[in-house]
């Protein structure tokens, strides 16, 4: 947590919060316990919530009992994607103290600084949250009530839509939405007619989802953190779990307690490096080159494993070629930096102790070539042999506590719900159907249908969306207007060009429980045009949550939402019935209501549970979001004790509640969980695993690419097959043709013939042919084999290709990156005019060390709500670059000293973009490396933007945000931004 030594209660020579508007006493031991709430009424506390207390934190009972009735809710922290349970402890409505859930199977009792603190974000004291909507008027924020705000904000958002039709919108959705949020928030837009609508995803994960399924059919992880505990090797290549994912690694270190051998590939020596059994460093943006490399020992000495390969993989004889040709132990050396023999121990670590997994987060995927990094990751599992058994796959972290559940139901600019394309009309038939909506009414929303089936712009370009001429934009207007609901504008790239867009809105409304950076930025050049709308905390709602490893959890309300608070669902209703969309958002028609109205605080709002039955688990049938009952989940919420650690599975045992058999469910049911809730799948713990039978949580790879190419078959072999499966050989994806093929078309009920006819195992919402085809042992998908060769991409093999900017020109010469695309995701994308331009100008001269950034455990994501929480703001004061001691000493830089870091980013107004930061002189980095955290904002090239937040909504702690200075670059495949390897000069300030 980078403490550092106090004096006066304050870090030294870091007194800057000391001096704050908004100062942070330093409390006593005596003191924090106190206000913690970790010994507040231990005589009258419920006896199930104080009996989970750890003998050394239960107080001495009181003679004196607690006034007033006492309840514990069960919820889930809001941070990273790990899924750490927490006791809420209520009294009369105040939440007063949180427990960690010792019988969780996925935290086991444990938090991180982040979680521990969680309690703060749900209690008045210090709020530093945004208490009642505002607007910007004559540079100020000016207090207004919810229906001024409605009636403001709708007025001009259906003035706009009359002038330039509903494209000039853009909406950005948030990972901090429960799932039933994220859906209703991706039905909105489509009521309203745009694909313009994205989430945090894009530019965390996007990379990862489009590469893993382009591999196997699912984009996500394949295990779980508890199945590392099976495993015998680890591979962290782009990940810092121990600050990113504190908790996830009391999994890792269980799996060297069994003798798991770890292995740390990464350009910094992070805290996860300091657990690791062997650690190389390599250059930021050289990960093919370095996987290829690992690759061509495990080839060289025959260490695949040739019958899973013959057995389940196509393509693998034509990357042998491509490794062994072009990447001998010299070339890896001369891309990547790291010597052959580190890069032989690897592969030999690695081939010696399987199964194994590589790990890996935002350190492969925020790259111009990350798409091919991921694949080069599944790949090297593959030849392996590890992919599709416990103990090994690719697990791969989320980040936010609901950005995997978020992706997988949430508003992404190409699919609806589930996955499904926009760009395929059944798909529409298909959601149309779900919603309850008519969908000729749909169609006439959007400007046309060619647009309805066009995916839209991406978070990560809705910049250029603004500032891009007109006539080399694939709609017919510019962005106009932006909602940034629940999305931290400091977690995008190229800040200082996003500041000038921002100029130019005729809208910008923020819907957040914090103000955002965006409400700084936006003030420091617009006099008017936003809104603030304030809305309440997951803490403060229901639903569901879905954890990195795909298992659900519902959380319980906490407390009703504080202050003028809205919760997201709430406000989306009521908008839409503004906007004149209201009847259709809860799917009303013909007198039936599809979703209830509840009652909430602030008016009535979509019931959470019906959204989920009636909406996720009535569409979702592609992933697997069907057999995830509010009822199910509820029920493992409350039995978390029954389910093992290792294998995440019911031991037995009936829920007290209601009668529910919990025996054979893996907890949180994790997707896929296939059919109706009635027929009882288990969840999918291990996704490809053939080893069990398909009821039993077993699979296979999925049947998405046809079944042959250019003559060879795509198709399992022969014997690999889901356990118990009858039919041993590959297979393709079912629906009603194949069903009646084989024979089984008649163990459908008439009800389900009805809905079935015309229809595949993804769009027949009776469930019948999934049913029919798991009773007999077959995944609905299909049997197929995984990809190590994606035809339709870019580059068919991964290639290594430089970053735009690169510290190697020589290397560029034979890497170069992709061509410039005229027209993708609705816009141009440049790659290799930039590339050449800073090679042309020989911009690694001027900026001559790489920057790359990354995660702390103090804070999450842009930082707002973590910033503005005292007890974390009192742990890391202000924002800071690591750089080398020989970097410094050629700088005159000693450590603590304020220095300017500079990047090739351009400032719109002339000269290039820097940031004020504090220089951190270490050893983590080598001499050409640096690093940021990117949690910070609220500083601005060295001025502090405190007046420019509303008046007692600045974040405690602030700083410069490093993505003000990042540069422009995008993967070819996804819009991914790069923010892992750029170039920077640092100069003392």
């Amino acid at each position: 947590m980078l403490l550092t030594r106090k004096a006066t209660g304050h870090a030294v020579g870091q007194p800057r919060l000391s001096r704050s508007i908004h100062p942070v006493k330093t409390l006593d031991r005596r003191a924090f316990l106190k206000r913690s709430g970790i010994t507040v009424g231990a005589g009258a506390a419920s006896i199930t919530a104080a009996s989970q207390l750890p003998f050394m934190m239960m107080g001495e009972a009181q003679a004196k009992a607690e006034e007033g009735k006492l309840e514990v809710k069960r919820t889930v922290c809001t941070h990273c994607s790990v899924g750490c349970a927490i006791d809420a402890v209520v009294q009369n409505g105040v939440w007063v103290r949180q427990e960690p859930v010792f019988d969780s199977p996925i935290n086991l009792g444990a938090h991180c600084a982040k979680g521990a603190s969680v309690r703060e974000h749900g209690i008045t004291h210090d709020s530093h949250r945004l208490k009642y909507p505002m607007k910007l008027e004559g540079g100020k924020w000016k207090r207004l009530t919810w229906d001024q705000a409605y009636d403001e904000i709708s007025a001009k958002m259906l003035a706009i839509r009359k002038e330039s039709g509903p494209d000039a919108l853009f909406l950005v959705g948030s990972s901090k939405h429960n799932n039933e949020q994220a859906e209703l928030l991706c039905k909105w837009a489509r009521l309203w007619g745009t694909n313009n609508t994205d989430h945090q995803a894009r530019i965390c994960h996007s990379t990862t989802v489009a590469g893993v399924a382009q591999t196997w059919g699912y984009g996500a992880m394949t295990n779980s953190y508890n199945d590392e505990q099976n495993s015998k090797s680890l591979m962290f290549l782009g990940s810092n779990a121990a600050e990113a994912h504190p908790v996830s690694m009391l999994h890792t270190l269980h799996a060297k307690e069994n003798g798991a051998k770890v292995i740390v590939v990464d350009p910094r020596y992070s805290r996860t490096a300091a657990k690791a059994d062997y650690y190389v460093r390599h250059r930021s943006g050289s990960d093919v080159a370095f996987i290829f490399g690992v690759l061509h020992h495990v080839f060289k000495n025959g260490w695949e494993d040739k019958k899973y390969i013959h057995d389940r993989v196509y393509g693998m004889d034509q990357v042998r070629k491509e490794v062994m040709e072009k990447w001998t132990p010299d070339k890896v050396t001369e891309v990547t930096g790291v010597p052959e023999d580190q890069v032989f121990q690897v592969a030999k670590i690695l081939a010696e102790n399987r199964p194994g997994f590589i790990i890996w987060a935002m350190g492969q995927t925020q790259h111009t070539n990350a798409n091919a990094v991921v694949r080069a990751s599944n790949i090297l599992m593959l030849a392996l042999g590890n992919v599709g058994r416990s103990g090994g796959g690719c697990n791969i972290y989320r980040g936010h506590d609901n950005v995997q559940g978020a992706t997988d139901v949430g508003p992404n600019p190409d699919t609806l719900p589930g996955y499904y394309p926009v760009a395929v009309p059944g798909s529409w038939t298909h959601w149309a159907r779900v919603w309850n909506v008519d969908l000729d009414w749909l169609k006439k929303q959007y400007v046309s249908e060619a647009m309805m089936a066009k995916p839209g712009m991406t978070v990560s370009r809705w910049i250029d969306g603004v500032m891009e001429k007109n006539e080399a934009v694939d709609q017919d207007p510019n962005l106009r207007m932006i909602f940034f609901w629940g999305h931290a504008p400091n977690s995008q790239t190229r800040g200082s060009e996003m500041i000038e867009a921002m100029k130019k809105l005729d809208l910008m409304v923020v819907l957040d429980p914090y103000p955002s950076a965006s409400a700084a930025m936006f003030a420091k050049v617009r006099k008017d045009g936003a809104y603030l709308l304030p809305i309440a905390t997951q803490f403060e709602t229901e639903g569901s949550a879905t954890c990195s490893n795909r298992s659900l959890q519902w959380r319980e309300k906490v407390i009703d939402p504080l202050f003028e608070s809205r919760t997201d669902h709430m406000v989306m209703y009521q908008l839409a019935q503004k906007l004149g969309f209201g009847d259709q958002f809860i799917g009303k028609k013909d007198g039936k209501q599809l979703i209830r109205l509840v009652k909430g605080k602030g008016g009535e709002e979509p019931s959470m549970e019906d959204v989920l039955r009636n909406e996720i688990n009535a569409g979702c049938w592609t992933i697997g979001y069907t057999g995830q009952s509010p009822e199910r989940l509820q029920a493992h919420m409350r039995n978390m004790h029954v389910f093992d650690v290792k294998t995440l599975r019911a031991r037995g045992g009936k829920d007290a509640k209601t009668g529910y058999d919990l025996t054979g469910d893996y907890y949180g049911l994790p997707w896929p969980c296939y059919g109706k809730a009635e027929i009882k799948h288990p969840g999918s713990p291990n996704l490809y695993d053939t080893s069990k039978h398909v009821m039993d949580g077993g699979g296979c790879f999925r049947a998405l690419f046809g079944i042959e190419r250019e003559g060879v078959n795509l198709l399992a072999e022969d014997g690999s097959h889901p356990k118990g499966g009858e039919i041993t050989t590959g297979y393709p994806q079912f629906d009603h043709v194949l069903l009646k093929k084989l024979g089984w078309w008649d163990e459908l009920s008439e009800l389900e013939k009805k809905e079935a006819e015309g229809k595949t195992w993804a769009n027949d919402i009776s469930g019948g042919i999934q049913r029919v085809a798991m009773k007999h042992g077959c995944m609905p998908f299909g049997n197929a084999k995984a990809r190590a060769v994606v035809w339709n991409f870019p580059d068919a093999i991964p290639l290594h290709r430089e970053p735009l900017f690169s510290p190697r020109p020589d290397l560029v010469e034979k890497y170069p990156t992709h061509d410039d695309v005229k027209v993708f995701w609705r816009l141009p994308t440049l790659f290799k005019s930039v590339q050449q331009q800073a090679v042309k100008e020989e911009t690694h001269k001027k900026f001559p060390l790489i920057l790359t950034s990354g995660r702390l455990v103090e804070y999450e994501g842009g930082g707002e709500e973590t910033r503005s929480n005292p007890w974390l703001a009192e742990l890391q004061q202000e924002n800071f670059v690591e750089i080398n001691p020989k970097a410094a000493a050629d700088r005159g830089i000693r450590n603590g000293e304020f220095v300017w870091v500079s990047t090739p980013g351009k400032n719109p107004g002339g000269g290039n973009v820097r940031i004020k930061v504090k220089a951190q002189v270490t050893e983590r980095v080598g001499p050409d490396t640096c690093f940021i955290p990117f949690h910070f904002s609220g500083w601005w090239q060295g001025e502090d933007m405190l007046p420019y937040y509303p008046e007692g909504a600045a974040p405690i702690v602030r700083g410069e945000a490093v993505n003000t200075a990042t540069t422009y670059g995008y993967d070819r495949v996804t819009m991914m931004q790069e923010s892992k390897t750029t170039l920077c000069q640092v100069a003392k300030a």
